[in-house]
């Protein structure tokens, strides 16, 4: 096939404008974790959608944000960048009629590489009546020389097929990069563990700070054919294991058990979880922790 056509196209944008659940909705299946609390993504995540005329990798960004603060805030920013840099095409989301200092930043970002932008304009389902879009689509045009301006949502997968008519018109012609039945470059352990922090963001709340990561360390398939799944979950400070751990361990039951319906539904299997909570003192301020964590 001469015209087929592939390439990776970068997901970008400021915190919390749906780019993980846009990922999951192109892709058609959970690849990146979602809570309503900005800076959940933490890694380049790649979801591979595949078409009869196309390959396209999506991948999946930190929010773009104001920095440095602590060392993992640098390394998030780190990595989205880094993500938009080797994109063919950059889909930069955005929220339907909100602008903020954070969106400038991240657009300002994406224009220095140089490369096609197409605007996904997200959320436009909370939008009424319809028409109210039309003045930002217009402002939006003025801010860039965007490929095009795309309205989408992402949660109602609404619009999406002709987003991606779009992409794969932007995209060069080339063989596939990745096998053809190949979903994302992740491995089960790391979905696994992201999983987990997704049901400790969600029930932890404002509770606890980001100093929260998740580590698996063994994976065993069991006699009656159930994974086996022991994981830590690292905190930075003594103070705060009783906060995950809860009362008599009730919040941590909680945290696994959600987690384990999840992942029986995910992957199909049966899932047994052993869930520890350690200290290890400020590691979101410790590039080695950073790197040991693969956060870095």
């Amino acid at each position: 096939m001469t015209d087929f056509r592939s390439g990776f196209v970068a997901l970008a944008g400021r915190p919390n404008v749906g780019k993980s659940t846009l990922l999951n909705a192109l892709v058609g299946q959970k690849l990146s974790i979602v809570t309503p609390r900005p800076q959940t993504t933490r890694h380049r995540v790649i979801g591979l959608l595949q078409l009869p005329q196309a390959q396209i990798a999506f991948v999946d960004t930190p929010g773009l944000h104001h920095g440095p603060r602590r060392a993992l805030n640098r390394s998030m920013n780190r990595a989205a960048a880094a993500a938009v840099g080797e994109a063919d095409l950059v889909l930069f989301v955005v929220e339907a009629l909100r602008w903020t200092d954070e969106d400038d930043l991240a657009l300002s970002r994406i224009a220095a590489t140089e490369h096609a932008v197409v605007a996904v304009v997200n959320k436009v389902d909370r939008v009424y009546p319809r028409e109210r879009i039309l003045p930002y689509l217009q402002e939006l045009a003025t801010r860039h020389a965007f490929r095009d301006i795309v309205p989408i949502s992402a949660s109602k997968a609404d619009n999406l097929e002709a987003l991606n008519q779009v992409i794969v018109a932007q995209l060069p012609v080339a063989e596939a990069m990745f096998p053809l039945d190949q979903l994302t470059d992740r491995s089960m352990s790391f979905r696994i563990a992201e999983i987990i922090r997704e049901k400790l963001t969600l029930e932890l709340v404002e509770e606890l700070p980001y100093g929260v990561a998740v580590e698996v360390e063994q994976i065993e398939t069991e006699e009656d054919g159930r994974k086996a799944v022991s994981a830590v979950i690292w905190v930075e400070r003594e103070g705060q294991k009783p906060i995950v751990i809860g009362a008599e361990g009730s919040r941590l039951k909680r945290i696994g058990r959600s987690a384990r319906m999840e992942l029986n539904h995910l992957f199909g299997e049966r899932f047994h979880l052993t869930l520890w909570v350690k200290v290890r003192d400020n590691w979101a301020d410790d590039a080695r922790a950073l790197r040991e964590l693969g956060l870095e």
